[in-house]
């Protein structure tokens, strides 16, 4: 997972405008100073985001890719809303500089934030680390998604971020909508039979609503260099109101993806890593939410569904490629992997064909 580690010279077709850009950042970005260097960010599968370089401070640009665009996909305008909330009430995230929706400046829709240093987790077994550290790592993977569950969304400004209620029937509907428009990635066995599958095994929703991440897992968090403190967690594009236990239970994927999935560790020796099994990390999880534990019924649905809708991003950025739109040099490993991916998702219903 090291190849997603650090910045690069940007890569052919995503050039930025640097003259605009530069005036640009004159105008909203605080302190700015030039020249400024420009690099692109190894990771991010989907809108491309460079690490600006000036002789003051580093800023991090993040914007829409250029083409033909799903509906709804690669919000750029609602990943600064939600940071912009989430820092105003302390939680840990970048602090945002300024959005520019102006597709003049550099051909997309674009937002700035601060650079913030750390250390990030390629491997989700967070390797270099003893067990005691990586343990206490875990525990604060743990306690920041479950904090961010417990941030009220009316005091956050957040309460129409997304729609609260029914969140499980809309994301099996949104999902399997964006896999089926998707004529250019193909069809699969097995996505399809999730989608027949999926909107017939709903949980019962309790009305629970949060702001939920979408894509909470070690590799989109930065940690201090020489500790567990979690200094930001990144990468909001999926971020929406929806159920907690949803969104929990896709970090929990980590625990059953194999280590070729970016962010699993099946088969892996967790007591000799210092790593909590999957059910001791379940329970802190409910436990700091003061909720019951999911039934097997339940857990069978959340990671059947979890995977469902990995598989179907895979899908998506299967058909960015075919479309010339794929942000990240590593997009076409992602794509070839959501076969065995939805393999994998349908084998969670425990269906025998």
């Amino acid at each position: 997972m090291d190849v997603f580690e650090g910045a690069a010279t940007v890569r052919p077709g995503y050039e930025l405008p640097i003259a605009a850009l530069t005036a640009w950042l004159e105008r909203h970005a605080p302190d700015f100073r030039y020249p400024i260097t420009v690099n692109q960010f190894n990771g991010g599968q989907s809108n491309p985001t460079y690490r600006i370089d000036t002789p003051g401070k580093s800023y991090v640009l993040r914007r829409k890719p250029d083409g033909p665009l799903l509906k709804g996909a690669h919000a750029v305008e609602r990943e600064h809303r939600v940071i912009s909330a989430l820092h105003a009430a302390g939680f840990p995230v970048p602090a945002p500089l300024a959005l520019c929706e102006d597709d003049a400046v550099i051909g997309t829709p674009f937002y700035v934030m601060e650079m913030v240093e750390g250390r990030i987790f390629w491997n989700p077994t967070l390797p270099d680390l003893t067990p005691d550290q990586r343990a206490a790592h875990f525990d604060a993977l743990n306690a920041t998604i479950a904090r961010l569950h417990s941030l009220d969304i009316q005091a956050l400004g957040l309460a129409d971020y997304g729609r609260p209620g029914n969140f499980f029937a809309r994301q099996v509907q949104r999902w399997s909508r964006q896999y089926q428009e998707d004529d250019l990635a193909g069809r699969d066995p097995n996505m399809d039979r999730l989608v027949a599958w999926l909107p017939d095994h709903l949980p019962e929703d309790d009305g629970a609503a949060s702001v939920v991440h979408g894509d909470f897992r070690a590799d989109n968090l930065i940690f201090a260099p020489d500790g567990p403190q979690v200094r930001a967690v990144l990468d909001w594009e999926l971020s929406t109101l929806g159920h907690p236990m949803g969104d929990f239970t896709y970090h929990l994927m980590m625990y059953r993806l194999p280590p070729q999935m970016i962010g699993g560790f099946a088969g892996a020796d967790l007591q000799a890593l210092g790593i909590p099994s999957e059910a001791d990390y379940l329970a802190a999880y409910c436990d700091r939410m003061n909720v019951s534990l999911p039934t097997e019924r339940e857990l069978r649905f959340y990671m059947a569904f979890n995977m469902f809708r990995l598989a179907a991003i895979f899908h998506g950025i299967k058909g960015r490629i075919a479309r010339g739109t794929a942000a990240s040099a590593h997009a076409q490993t992602m794509a070839d992997n959501m076969p065995a991916l939805a393999a994998l998702a349908w084998a969670q219903t425990g269906e025998t064909t």
